[in-house]
């Protein structure tokens, strides 16, 4: 008989631990979780991946019978939230909100994120989108996105730009436009969306891209024009408005994403009943009502799904910010 080596118990204890690995990996989903769970927001509360959190947090409370709380974690350009995430233990008590922000920081920071956008966090839903519109000042002479551009062509670097600050979501999508147009528009920065859209409507600036929610109400009400909308599909709230494609600019198709991630240890179950609980949630007729009429589109992906839009996320703004040679301030 042969003996007993340490090699061969410590073998024979992984052996069994394979074994029965399945058990318990079925174990672990049926039991989670047993205590709250904790949702970091790496922004200010009265935001749109807050909104998004607080919409999620009860439909996830009714599924899975504990507390979703939402935690408000602002600061570095969502960096202070998000690094929260990947720092957090990968038990599935604490995951964490992303937006368009975490697939733009990797090409914009570079070397100086906290951490690896792609190695550090475990993708477990695209949860909504949010098209961008691109709207202008009355006074601007042009009633599509053609003429637009005409103009700016006609006008090289007369027609200032609004963004909500220097690498945000809006200013990429103008940058975008930039680029696919071969146009020379003057980039505005501003802190935050709110104060852009101010100037806009009183013409201190020309243009600017906003979500539907941001801008809708002054569309209707005259105050700015929208001339396209970034997307696959036209939006409710602005049935009038073509999209980028039908406009005749396909490649301009800035659209935020909000999501949720874990820990990059995060176990599959913990990863795959989550995203069951979000596909589930963001597919109820309900949930998605609501979150069209707050002008985002309801998705729900699977972990796998969301995985791909973040790195083809990641490779299309690199290039963006390399190709405008964008510079954090």
């Amino acid at each position: 008989m042969r003996p007993f080596t340490r090699r061969t118990i410590v073998g024979s204890g992984l052996a069994t631990a394979l074994s029965v690995s399945p058990f318990l990996r079925t174990t672990k989903a049926q039991t989670y979780p047993q205590r709250p769970v904790k949702i970091i927001v790496p922004y200010a509360a009265g935001g749109a991946s807050d909104i998004i959190a607080r919409l999620m947090a009860p439909e996830f409370e009714r599924d899975m019978g504990q507390h979703f709380i939402v935690d408000n974690r602002g600061g570095g350009a969502s960096m202070v939230g998000t690094q929260a995430v990947a720092t957090a233990s990968p038990d599935g008590q604490t995951i964490g909100i992303i937006d368009s922000a975490f697939v733009i920081n990797p090409g914009l920071f570079r070397t100086k994120l906290p951490y690896n956008t792609k190695k550090d966090f475990a993708p477990i839903s695209l949860l909504a989108t949010s098209p961008l519109v691109l709207v202008v000042h009355p006074s601007v002479a042009a009633n599509s996105l053609q003429e637009f551009v005409a103009l700016a062509k006609a006008q090289p670097g007369k027609i200032n730009f609004a963004s909500a600050g220097l690498g945000t979501a809006i200013h990429l999508a103008g940058e975008q436009l930039r680029q696919a147009a071969e146009i020379d528009i003057f980039h505005v920065p501003y802190r935050g969306g709110g104060p852009a859209i101010t100037d806009l409507i009183g013409g201190q600036v020309q243009m600017t891209f906003a979500t539907v929610a941001a801008i809708g109400q002054q569309v209707r009400q005259g105050l700015v024009r929208a001339l396209a909308v970034t997307g696959g599909d036209r939006v409710a709230q602005l049935p009038d408005v073509p999209t980028m494609a039908e406009a005749g600019l396909p490649a301009v198709d800035a659209t935020p994403i909000f999501g949720i991630v874990g820990p990059a240890a995060l176990p599959p179950p913990i990863i795959d009943k989550l995203a069951e609980v979000a596909g589930k949630a963001f597919k109820t007729e309900a949930l998605r009502f609501r979150i069209t009429e707050l002008g985002f589109i309801s998705v729900g992906s699977s972990p796998s799904d969301f995985a791909a839009r973040i790195d083809d996320e990641i490779a299309k703004w690199t290039r963006i910010v390399e190709k405008g040679n964008i510079q954090p301030g």
